[in-house]
């Protein structure tokens, strides 16, 4: 008997440790229909290579779940379903947002048929997305092999992808970039969203075909092709207008703008290119930097103390560290500061980098007694958020610790030495004074 209760729970932590195993990188793909895996067979091939578990499902399966138990089954979401309705299931774009808000990633690919459930989920995450219906249409910029509408645009890396390396890759010597769907709106006074792909100036979204009657939705560069979010939670979500981007036709097609001639063309797009860094950047595989350690302590001290004293000359060091692969490496940079804050910061330091992620300031702590706190507030494009405060106290002097004689008081220290001389005089001058009774006078 207990040989058999000790058999089952060999096999039940086994079980355990092999579901924890499988967890990792944990993908649900909704789409419209399965043949979307054979035309987006390449992109899905990639994600499978770089070890993510993906769970194909119908945008609209009654079985949709997200979380179970208040655990989600999840950690990256990918819709590739423009013409989906509702989500089937308990999914919904409250249920996604929440995901979000959660740490989950999403990757959203729409097309000039998205509907009403994917625009509202843009708007929840700080986009617009055109009508149903309506392209990004350009007249200047379109590829040779367009069907005549010029909704097939070319994009050009250099002038129209955003300089940000960590996200889409290295823009120099990049192939142009095929699109094919509608366009989306960003506000630009949003500082989590990023622009990641413009279309040219001559681009504007509309229904092709039909008249021009009212001012486009997108017009010129503010036309996006592809917007980010990367969320105070460190989050991410990219939106893109064209499901046509990740296709195994637009990762391989040759690129030619109809305005060039045949010795400007591509043998293929640079499509590919940018869909593999921006899966490693949504997915956190990319961009992912943390701090490793905190220290602080007085100068030629090997300890931080409980509190210091005001005037004391701190060391403070702090390590960084960048997510490369299933390791972490040293992250190196040269713009990190750090802040002396008690409300507003009193000192303020740039880090000097000692090599391997290694940073370090000396810093004298101000004549003000409080409660401070030791900040770092490191945000850039393309990188997680890094914040970290450790908080400390600061005292006044103790009354041993105070100078003994301070040149601004000598005149008093005279004042003192001067009166005591007096007093002295007017004493002896006192003892020795007689006055003789019959001549009144003093001998």
């Amino acid at each position: 008997m207990e040989k058999s209760l000790f058999c089952l729970a060999l096999i039940l932590f086994v079980n355990c440790n092999l579901s924890l195993v499988s967890g990792e990188h944990e993908t649900l793909v909704l789409l419209d229909n399965l043949a979307i895996k054979e035309t987006h067979s390449m992109f899905f091939k990639s994600l499978k290579e770089r070890g993510y578990a993906l769970t194909f499902k119908s945008a609209d399966d009654s079985t949709l779940i997200l979380s179970k138990y208040g655990e989600y089954l999840y950690e990256n979401l990918i819709i590739f379903a423009p013409s989906v309705e509702e989500f089937g299931g308990s999914l919904s774009t409250e249920s996604i947002t929440d995901f979000i808000d959660n740490g989950g990633n999403v990757l959203v690919a729409g097309s000039s048929q998205s509907q009403d459930i994917l625009r509202e989920l843009a708007t929840e995450c700080g986009f617009e997305m055109d009508e149903e219906g309506a392209s990004v249409i350009d007249h200047l910029n379109y590829d040779i092999s367009d069907s005549g509408k010029h909704t097939l645009i070319v994009a050009d890396a250099a002038a129209n992808l955003i300089d940000a390396p960590v996200i889409v890759g290295e823009r120099s010597g990049l192939a142009p970039l095929l699109y094919q769907g509608t366009g989306l709106v960003a506000d630009a006074d949003n500082p989590l969203v990023l622009r990641l792909l413009t279309a040219h100036s001559s681009a504007y979204s509309y229904v092709p075909g039909r008249p021009i009657k009212e001012y486009p939705h997108a017009v010129g560069k503010n036309t996006l092709l592809m917007a980010a979010l990367q969320a105070r939670n460190n989050a991410r979500v990219v939106f893109t207008g064209s499901l046509y981007f990740f296709s195994d036709e637009a990762f391989t097609a040759p690129v030619q703008k109809a305005a060039q001639s045949a010795a400007q063309k591509w043998t293929a797009s640079g499509n590919q290119a940018v869909s593999d860094a921006l899966c490693r950047w949504v997915f956190k595989e990319s961009g992912v930097i943390r701090v490793k350690s905190v220290a602080h302590k007085r100068l030629n001290e090997k300890a931080p103390p409980p509190a210091y004293t005001i005037m004391d000359t701190v060391i403070f060091s702090l390590e960084l560290e960048r997510k490369s692969g299933a390791t972490w490496v040293p992250h190196d940079v040269t713009d990190l500061q750090l802040e002396f804050v008690r409300i507003d910061p009193f000192v303020r330091r740039t880090l000097t980098n000692k090599g391997r992620g290694r940073y370090e300031t000396v810093f004298r702590i101000p004549d003000v007694y409080g409660v401070y706190k030791l900040k770092v507030d490191y945000n850039r494009v393309g990188y997680t958020h890094v914040y970290s405060s450790t908080q400390v106290s600061v005292r006044p002097l103790e009354h041993t610790q105070y100078e003994r004689f301070i040149a601004s008081a000598y005149p008093y220290y005279a004042s003192a030495l001067s009166m005591m001389a007096g007093v002295f005089l007017f004493s002896l001058l006192i003892l020795h004074y007689k006055e003789d009774p019959v001549k009144g006078k003093v001998e």
